[in-house]
């Protein structure tokens, strides 16, 4: 019994401070550091609109489907852009359905966008990414909707190419990656811009 306790205290003692350093300093340490350097982040990189209402995240995308708005890049993230169900399709590039849904997606973008029918389409377009939570787009996504939009919000073509160019982000570190532009930033410029009735 004495060699049982022996063995028995220590291990207590050792549990007990993993449990404050792990579950007390730690976390508060890296809480406190986010607080005071990383307010934003840590609290989820909200954006708001011009009159405070939180509109979303920086990092999560969401779906855009009316005429006035620059539409999102597809998503199979649960019924769409759902965080709880991030993923990709997980179809390779010799499936049939992949295929077939591309080329769906290929159509109804040219359809919406008013395009011609031999006009190349930007990939970001009509694939998901692998998160299917991707809230940016490429820049020649943005200019081939930007003639709908205009037209639907009665702006002028310059107005929503200057809206698409202080809401585009330039490579990473300068040569990672592709300049893009954040959706819902620019949805929320345009709002600024000539509001509409609700977002869709």
């Amino acid at each position: 019994m004495k060699t049982f306790l022996y063995e028995l205290f220590p291990a207590l003692r050792a549990t007990g401070v993993l449990c404050l350093v792990t579950c007390g300093a730690y976390p508060l340490l890296v809480t406190g550091v986010a607080e005071a350097f990383f307010k934003s982040q840590a609290h989820g990189s909200l954006i708001t609109d011009g009159s405070g209402t939180i509109r979303g995240s920086y990092w999560i995308g969401q779906s855009f489907t009316s005429e006035t708005y620059f539409h999102s890049r597809p998503s199979t993230a649960g019924e769409g852009y759902d965080a709880a169900a991030s993923g990709g399709s997980n179809l390779g590039p010799t499936s049939q359905k992949l295929h077939d849904l591309i080329e769906q997606r290929i159509t109804a973008y040219r359809s919406i966008n008013g395009l011609l029918k031999d006009t190349a389409v930007p990939a970001d377009a009509v694939t998901t990414s692998a998160s299917g939570l991707d809230p940016h787009i490429s820049v020649g996504n943005a200019q081939l909707q930007a003639p709908r939009v205009a037209q639907a919000r009665g702006l002028s073509l310059d107005d929503v190419q200057r809206c698409i160019t202080d809401c585009s982000e330039k490579r990473d570190l300068g040569f990672l990656g592709d300049a893009r532009v954040h959706v819902l930033k620019l949805n929320l410029a345009l709002d600024d811009l000539k509001p509409v009735p609700r977002h869709e």
